[in-house]
């Protein structure tokens, strides 16, 4: 009975991650690839939450919910035969999944709100930047490991009637935003697909990754890490990490050196040593 319960798992486990796990542990380096096993959210849960904030969760991000109550996973890179995190996927349960208002965290009555820090400022052919004020609700849907929030964000049209269809925007940590996607499932994949790479979401901002991500982009995810690069420029994008190597083991085979034949009966074995003799003797060379 317990086996069955395991096998249960393992492929409801499979499912959610559509095999990225996998993947993962056949990857070289790859150690502790961990995957949070997290009960399905109630119904009358999400109902709850839809009244107090007043807004509908789409259909997509509800599903989940009722399949699992949120998602955590995570996976590391064995260096020094110390493992150290390097990938974390994160989904926000149900509970967590927080409202951020624009109030001042500051008890002074001038302090200034993130609703004062807006930039209204809106670029061509994207989607209106959300706003912390009235115009918006915001949700937190994955803190990022302190790099900045992905939101869930609503559009009040009247007071107290939201938008039914939310987008997915990236909030770094400079307060601007940056356009994801239109829905949940397409965010989740793109949230599989990058590994959980650290600061992933900053290949979608205009500045881009940091060395350090992008080193680590190169590593596990070099064929889609930058797709318009590939297709302007063959030769900018070329991924000269090979991870066989950086993690194989520290044992060397020793290096045998082969001995060089000799020269040939009748030759010296230095001409410039016999050449040398003949200019001190005197003997002009012909």
């Amino acid at each position: 009975m317990g086996e069955k319960n395991e096998n249960v798992m393992a492929s409801h486990i499979e499912k959610i991650t559509l095999g990225i796990s996998k993947i993962l542990e056949s990857s070289p380096g790859v150690t502790e690839v961990k995957i949070e096993e997290i009960p399905p959210a109630e119904r009358h849960t999400i109902v709850s939450w839809e009244q107090k904030h007043s807004c509908m969760l789409p259909e997509d991000l509800k599903n989940f919910y009722l399949m699992t109550d949120g998602f955590h996973m995570s996976w590391s890179v064995k260096l020094d035969d110390n493992p150290v995190q390097v990938g974390s996927m994160v989904i926000n349960s149900i509970s967590n999944l927080i409202h951020l208002k624009g109030s001042s965290s500051c008890a002074l009555p001038n302090s200034p709100t993130l609703a004062d820090l807006d930039d209204d400022s809106d670029e061509e052919g994207l989607p209106e930047k959300p706003h912390f004020d009235s115009r918006n609700v915001i949700f937190e849907l994955d803190p990022c490991d302190g790099n900045g929030k992905v939101c869930l964000v609503y559009k009040k049209h009247k007071p107290g009637e939201t938008t039914p269809d939310p987008t997915i925007w990236f909030l770094d940590r400079a307060l601007y935003w940056h356009f994801l996607t239109d829905t949940f499932t397409a965010y989740y994949r793109i949230l599989l697909c990058h590994l959980g790479l650290p600061q992933w979401q900053y290949s979608f901002t205009s500045y881009g990754l940091s060395p350090q991500a992008k080193q680590w982009m190169n590593m596990y995810k070099p064929i889609t890490f930058s797709p318009l690069q590939l297709s302007e420029d063959p030769d900018s994008f070329i991924n000269k990490l090979d991870p066989n190597k950086i993690f194989k083991s520290k044992n060397k085979t020793p290096v045998t050196k082969k001995k060089l034949p000799g020269p040939p009966a009748g030759f010296p074995k230095n001409p410039l040593s016999s050449s040398k003799k003949t200019e001190q003797s005197g003997v002009p060379r012909k």
